[in-house]
């Protein structure tokens, strides 16, 4: 099995999960979060695919970091994801969760990051914007990402809107040439 069906096999085992549990959509949106924030910690993630380190410590990481801070639920999906050796796909299995579970409410997801948290009204804007240009009923996923310095990037399937401060400088200096 390639490494893109073995994720879509799990995301799909995970909404079965989820549904059972009732909760879909909060346990996607959870996973959605607890992946970004994996993504953003290089020592987490170190320590998450270290083969030297064993299960059940990667699994104690896990629950002091997720606590309180998530549904039992997730936390044990994310210890059964880490359990299995796929700690490396945590990120790619999230994104398949959050896109089937859009999916299944006929919607797209749109990562939108932004350099400080957005209030719910800009983040409105954004999903309307977003869905007049590409003509598709929007999901926004909201990621703050510090190494952004302003702006916004948001990500709609394949398309890039690149309204960061970095791109901005970049197209100027080109127009200065």
């Amino acid at each position: 099995m390639d490494g893109d069906a073995r994720i879509a096999g799990y995301a799909t085992g995970i909404l079965e999960i989820a549904r059972a549990e009732g909760d879909t959509d909060r346990i996607a949106d959870e996973l959605f979060r607890i992946a970004k924030a994996f993504d953003s910690s290089e020592p987490l993630r170190q320590a998450m695919t270290d083969a030297r380190i064993p299960v059940d410590r990667k699994h104690g990481i896990i629950d002091e970091l997720l606590g309180s801070r998530a549904s039992s639920t997730a936390v044990q999906l994310v210890n059964f994801i880490v359990g299995q050796g796929m700690a490396r796909d945590l990120g790619a299995i999230a994104d398949a969760v959050t896109k089937q579970a859009a999916a299944a409410r006929r919607k797209t997801v749109a990562e939108i990051r932004s350099a400080a948290p957005l209030d719910d009204e800009t983040v409105a804007r954004l999903a309307s914007r977003l869905s007049e240009v590409t003509g598709k009923d929007i999901e926004p996923k909201v990621v703050v990402d510090p190494q952004l310095v302003g702006g916004i990037v948001a990500k709609v399937g394949d398309q890039i809107f690149d309204g960061s401060v970095k791109s901005r400088l970049e197209d100027l200096r080109e127009a200065w040439g």
